[in-house]
């Protein structure tokens, strides 16, 4: 069954941003794209436990606390006992994972703007409002919608 030109479409635009980062990824060079994820979604929650950040990737507790295992031992996640019980562990975002989480999103910028400044300049403007409505349409339930319920 083929698809409708609509989900052609789509999928066109998620294959695009999906290469633009992975490729960001590579050329960072120590990370998965996976790994990057995660701490993107930390970073959007602030602080969380394991069950916060694995519901925010929708995983397994157990695939989030492997992860999180090998972004601490990078240094690039801290994880400390939370002042709310002692009982739960608190991860956050190190300030060496806010560098490199800051370099990644730096290179998918560079990809995305080569992207966009391949459209005719007359709709650049009308496409990027068209992007941000559906980034925040899509974002309903993603990680910012599980920080809002935090």
């Amino acid at each position: 069954m083929g698809r409708s030109a609509q989900d052609q479409t789509l999928l066109l635009l998620a294959r695009a941003v999906m290469g633009i980062s992975t490729r960001a990824a590579d050329r960072l060079g120590q990370l998965s794209v996976v790994q990057l994820r995660a701490m993107t979604v930390l970073r959007e929650l602030g602080t969380a436990n394991l069950g916060q950040l694995a519901e925010g990737l929708d995983v397994t507790v157990s695939t989030t606390s492997r992860l999180v295992d090998r972004l601490v031992a990078a240094g690039l996640v801290e994880r400390r006992p939370s002042p709310r019980t002692r009982r739960e562990i608190e991860l956050r975002v190190s300030p060496s994972g806010d560098e490199t989480l800051e370099r990644y999103d730096d290179l998918r910028l560079e990809g995305l703007r080569t992207g966009l400044d391949r459209l005719p300049a007359d709709r650049r403007e009308e496409i990027l409002a068209a992007l941000f409505d559906f980034g925040a349409a899509a974002s309903l339930h993603g990680p910012t919608a599980v920080a809002a319920a935090g």
